[in-house]
């Protein structure tokens, strides 16, 4: 009985850290993974380095955001940090 004692708290302790710390953080994951698999040609986004540009093209890895002033430049799919709706 007194391994149970022992052990309680930190099982305790575990599960106040999922639910405040672990799972939180596997939902924004899934919410990223799945708003870049939904990219899609014309979508204006935001890099993570803070570009903003329209999808110009896309492929499996990478894709080529055209910026306002005309240029292209190609970052890899993890690179977008958000799609934002066109105004």
């Amino acid at each position: 009985m007194s391994v149970l004692q022992n052990i309680w708290p930190l099982l305790l302790m575990f599960v106040i850290f999922y639910f405040l710390l672990i799972r939180p953080q596997q939902k924004r994951q899934k919410n990223v993974q799945q708003m870049q698999s939904a990219l899609k040609k014309g979508d204006k986004v935001v890099t993570i380095g803070g570009m903003h540009g329209l999808v110009d093209a896309i492929d499996e890895s990478q894709v080529v955001v055209r910026s306002t002033d005309g240029s292209k430049l190609t970052f890899d799919r993890n690179a977008i940090r958000e799609v934002r709706s066109v105004d």
